[in-house]
């Protein structure tokens, strides 16, 4: 699997997001400024947005970022929404999906528990229709699904098309830097 370093997502993302934020206002959302990088403790990025070799060693799309850290490193949500479903299956392993107004985004393989459809991990209990504040703690990174190595897979999805997260960043980066153009 390549290993992709903050520079190498950061060239890649720069062209995805000039790419974004010509396709239209729905996807260059001005409120990207507000969002929350969602892992608190980052280690590099580990699997980019697109078509990848699977353990299989076929090509298959991955809709989302896989973002290294250590094991148990705090979750934070990326927008305020509310908790669409939460997952306990064999590939994303315990995650969760949080509609923001048309966005959802998709967090995979965390650590901790879902019983009777309530998530579970340290002080975090959230089922569907739990609301959830930009920046909240919603869980922590784990190994659950099918995973090597301890992560978050992020994925961000608009009117049913996944976005490129690494693009979405570096258009939160940009919405935040200070406009050249203003005047003092």
């Amino acid at each position: 699997m390549a290993r992709f370093t903050r520079w190498d997502c950061c060239r890649a993302a720069t062209c995805l997001a000039g790419a974004l934020l010509l396709a239209g206002p729905a996807l260059a959302d001005a409120r990207w400024r507000q969002g929350v990088f969602p892992v608190a403790v980052f280690s590099g990025y580990t699997s980019h947005f697109g078509q990848r070799l699977g353990p299989s060693g076929g090509l298959e799309p991955h809709h989302g970022l896989d973002i290294a850290a250590p094991l148990g490193s705090p979750i934070r949500n990326w927008w305020g929404g509310v908790v669409k479903e939460v997952i306990d299956d064999g590939r994303c392993g315990l995650g969760l999906v949080i509609q923001s107004g048309p966005y959802e985004h998709l967090y995979c393989h965390l650590s901790g528990s879902v019983h009777h459809g309530t998530y579970r991990s340290g002080p975090v209990a959230l089922r569907s229709g739990s609301r959830v504040g930009s920046g909240a703690l919603i869980g922590h990174v784990g190994m659950s699904g099918r995973s090597t190595g301890p992560h978050l897979h992020w994925g961000v999805r608009y009117g049913g098309r996944w976005l490129n997260p690494a693009a979405i960043l570096r258009a939160m980066a940009a919405a935040r830097a200070p406009n050249p153009r203003a005047s003092p």
